[in-house]
């Protein structure tokens, strides 16, 4: 099951988030620029889209369902938001095959917003993925969220392995979101509806996951028919390399380096020759950066790693 954010109408794991504020909101307190911030796959995403419904839908019939932390299947505005044609809501995201979030974007949601509301109902601008965001976008968009327009609230999301520029973190309230371990599992679990342990070999998981990772890894598992209890982190790396599932696929790409990351932490550990480790990996890193930033065929990459690090 593939999870897009914009239509997953429960809340897992992020109520305590979606509370705080929303009681800012309801107290007319809820600052027009918030960042949400935390490792990829956590539900950041959806907490944006569920606060949003709440504020959009609250004259509605079929308003937020606040008890049960549930978008109503009648919900007007969630009707709207998927057809993309809510006149207060205006989403900026990484449009697929592009490195960055370019500065045409950023204009045409600056004309957006300076065009007058048809409703009394406050508007909001969802960006997604703002670590994306090129030099000339930031700068861009700097220049609008320093003083927007009445009744005009930015929601960021950034996914904090990567850093933002502290001229714009600072002008935005940060939420800095985080799940345990143990709700990564349980969210997970209610996604997929199986418990995820006894579906996994334990060497695969790391305390690091997000239920985001784990739905995506099962999904990967259950397209190429990999019984993930089968298979240790070794072994699983090497038939995802060997059979270049990554290629021109970007969700199993980022399986592949996460999956990387788990092993040189694990062989950190057990491993005595740890300086040429720590330079190996460090080198890897770079190389992983270079390939995200300039669009280079990451093939070469992973074939080094399993050469170096696999097959020893």
């Amino acid at each position: 099951m593939y999870l897009k954010p914009s239509k997953n109408k429960r809340l897992l794991g992020m109520t305590s988030f979606f509370n705080e504020i929303i009681n800012l909101y309801n107290r007319g307190k809820m600052p027009n620029k918030i960042l949400l911030s935390g490792k990829k796959g956590l539900g950041k995403s959806t907490l944006a889209y569920h606060v949003i419904n709440y504020i959009l839908s609250e004259k509605e019939d079929f308003k937020y369902k606040i008890d049960e932390f549930n978008i109503n299947n009648e919900n007007k505005s969630y009707k709207l938001i998927q057809n993309q044609t809510h006149p207060n809501f205006y989403l900026i995201d990484l449009i697929e095959e592009k490195n960055s979030i370019d500065v045409v974007q950023i204009r045409n949601m600056i004309t957006y917003t300076d065009k007058s509301s048809f409703n009394n109902m406050p508007r909001f601008v969802l960006i997604d993925n703002i670590e994306s965001l090129n030099k000339n976008s930031v700068n861009a968009l700097l220049k609008i969220i320093e003083e927007p327009k009445d009744g005009t609230f930015f929601i960021l999301i950034n996914n904090n392995e990567k850093k933002i520029l502290p001229t714009l973190k600072s002008r935005c309230l940060t939420f800095k979101v985080n799940l345990t371990f143990n709700q990564s599992i349980e969210i997970a679990s209610q996604l997929l509806n199986k418990n995820v342990p006894d579906y996994i070999n334990h060497d695969i998981l790391n305390y690091y996951i997000t239920p985001g990772e784990i739905v995506n890894l099962f999904n990967l598992a259950d397209d190429k028919k990999i019984n993930l209890l089968e298979y240790d982190l070794k072994g699983l790396l090497k038939i995802l390399i060997d059979n270049g599932y990554y290629k021109k696929n970007k969700i199993v790409k980022i399986i592949i380096i996460n999956l990387i990351e788990l092993f040189f932490l694990k062989k950190y550990k057990l491993t005595n020759t740890k300086d040429s480790l720590l330079i190996f990996y460090h080198s890897f890193l770079n190389k992983i950066h270079d390939v995200e930033k300039f669009n280079l065929d990451e093939e070469s990459l992973f074939i080094e790693f399993k050469s170096k690090l696999l097959h020893e």
